[in-house]
């Protein structure tokens, strides 16, 4: 076989083929897709980083959009349609006030122990509410910390970030983005971890929960 031939025997679908197959790939799918994954069923020499650039924009101003979940890729309805979903996000598990504080620090505080969750609420952390986290599969375990004891540490998940439509844990909602998506009700915290946050809500201030 000729040098030439091999070329010809490796070479890559069109760019807009390869945009099709990664398209079909995701929608196929009903959890966001990595980009190993999508590679590993793509032909020899696809690039799919450039091809999820042009699906990416293909997809600008249209019903559904093309979005990035950590270091996964996924189709989500546009979120100035969201109004459209309101009886599925009526139907959303509330949680309690105990499990949104503890996901909140997690989130703005990872990776967090144990005992330093409980440092920031001021009161324990009971074991029902993180095995109610990590049975959703919001928090995952992390790294132990190298220090007396090697307390185990908690971090949230892909699954979070999906949730809210976020790329990435710099991306975090303040308290307005956790009661509009039905997470947190607007009753005023006694003297919780939310107090201040939500006095800076009420003026009109958007800064995240935790700083």
């Amino acid at each position: 076989m000729t040098k030439e031939q091999s070329d010809t025997l490796f070479e890559a679908p069109p760019m807009g083929e390869q945009e099709r197959m990664i398209e079909a790939i995701l929608f196929a799918s009903a959890e966001p897709v990595s980009k190993a994954a999508i590679t590993d069923r793509l032909p020899h020499g696809c690039d799919v980083p450039e091809a999820m650039v042009h699906l990416r924009k293909r997809y600008e101003g249209r019903g559904v959009q093309l979005v990035k979940v950590g270091d996964a890729w996924a189709f989500r309805t546009a979120p100035d349609l969201g109004f459209l979903m309101q009886k599925e996000r009526l139907e959303t598990r509330k949680l309690s006030r105990a499990a949104i504080e503890t996901l909140a620090i997690i989130a703005y505080h990872q990776p967090a122990t144990r005992a330093e969750i409980e440092e920031i609420r001021g009161v324990s952390v009971s074991r029902g509410t993180v095995d109610l986290l990590l049975e959703l599969e919001w928090i995952k375990l992390g790294r132990r910390r190298m220090t007396p004891g090697r307390p185990v540490t908690f971090i949230v998940t892909q699954a979070f970030l999906d949730h809210f439509g976020l790329e990435s844990e710099r991306d975090l909602p303040g308290v307005k983005e956790l009661r509009d998506s039905g997470l947190l009700d607007n009753r005023p915290a006694p003297g919780g971890v939310l107090d201040e946050t939500s006095q800076e809500d009420e003026d009109g201030d958007q800064d995240d929960m935790f700083e």
